[in-house]
């Protein structure tokens, strides 16, 4: 069966469930995987419902919604499965996604997800509510980061290390509200579903059940529906996210000695000089405020970007484990780009030579 690579941001749903007895409704993120099905968290849609609405690219040219029913709700795997009730519009044929396990094994993967937390609650002010306030809508949140493959073993799911939100107003709500059911990219392939956010773990993680996990708890007939619905391969045919080499992990520098000549590092920082992230005031700024506070206190500054940087280098090597934290820091911002996996390089031969 031919299958999709990597996320499409028409396909990203919206679910919005409707509950009886005028308990509050809930709201999280899906993925159309097929032409009428939708994958979502089982908790999204448990326990009595009247209605389940999924929505795509809201306010957007091509938005459309149409009503679903549950076909299938795994609480053991948090997974879900919904059918549209109502004829999608037409368009190009919508392949089911390739799914892909993570190795057991000491590596970091990059990750991408799309889906609706609470946090990017809006205020509509052209559409005003019958007392004259602004009607609010959820925009789209665009996440990467990287994955602990290690983490959450006991749990079984995959610890996400993302940029954590700003401000988070209500401690008793998770700014993180409405991801749960977001497809988990990586390598192409979807290798899990958001399932929650564990306060414990602080605003930059999220876990998510995996795909490899869903084998172990789903019975013959729902292994048989998600493959014919949603194109999940039988656990023979899974295949590794990783691709048949493997993933290797970001190297780390905590070896690295203090006082490094500037010709040995040169290469890293010319290498970060080239960063957008870096290379931008506000987005220095954010990299420094998520990393030890000590390096934002004790660095050099120069109005010189390229002396500015080795500053702040030279700092984070008196500092154990900060020049890591920096290059974590830089790979949740930019992703997966050319300029960071030259700083990646840079660091695995510093790495070889030092650590």
């Amino acid at each position: 069966m031919a299958a999709s690579e990597g996320l499409e941001a028409a396909r990203v749903a919206e679910v919005l469930v409707e509950r009886p007895g005028g308990a509050p409704g809930r709201r999280g993120s899906g993925y159309r995987v097929g032409e009428r099905s939708v994958l979502t968290a089982a908790h999204v849609a448990a326990g009595p419902v009247t209605s389940v609405r999924v929505r795509f690219d809201a306010d957007l040219p091509g938005e459309w919604s149409a009503d679903a029913r549950v076909v299938l709700l795994a609480e053991a795997a948090d997974l879900a499965l919904l059918e549209l009730t109502t004829v999608p519009p037409r368009g190009p044929a919508v392949l089911s996604p390739r799914y892909g396990a993570v190795p057991e094994s000491d590596v970091v993967l990059p990750f991408s997800a799309m889906g609706f937390p609470r946090f990017k609650l809006r205020d509509d002010r052209m559409r005003l509510l019958d007392d004259g306030a602004p009607s609010q809508y959820r925009d789209s949140c665009h996440v990467s980061g990287t994955v602990s493959v290690l983490s959450n073993r006991r749990e079984g799911t995959l610890e996400l290390a993302v940029l954590a939100p700003r401000e988070d107003p209500e401690p008793g709500r998770s700014p993180w509200e409405g991801m749960s059911g977001a497809a988990v990219w990586s390598g192409g392939a979807v290798i899990g579903l958001v399932s929650s956010h564990h306060r414990s773990d602080g605003l930059g993680r999220l876990a998510a059940c995996r795909v490899e996990h869903w084998y172990g708890v789903l019975s013959s007939a729902e292994g048989e529906l998600l493959h014919e619905e949603a194109g999940l391969p039988p656990i023979g045919a899974l295949g590794s996210a990783a691709g048949p080499e493997g993933p290797s992990a970001p190297a780390s520098l905590t070896g690295l000695p203090s006082d490094l000549p500037l010709r040995e590092l040169m290469g890293l920082v010319d290498a970060l000089v080239e960063i957008p992230a870096m290379k931008d005031a506000n987005g220095l700024g954010l990299v420094l405020a998520s990393i030890d506070a000590e390096i934002a206190a004790n660095r050099p500054r120069d109005s010189r970007l390229r002396m500015d940087i080795y500053g702040i280098v030279r700092t984070c090597l008196r500092y154990r484990g900060t020049l890591d934290q920096l290059l974590e820091t830089v790979r949740l911002l930019e992703g997966q780009s050319a300029e960071v996996a030259r700083a990646d390089r840079e660091a695995a031969q510093l790495a070889k030579r030092y650590c």
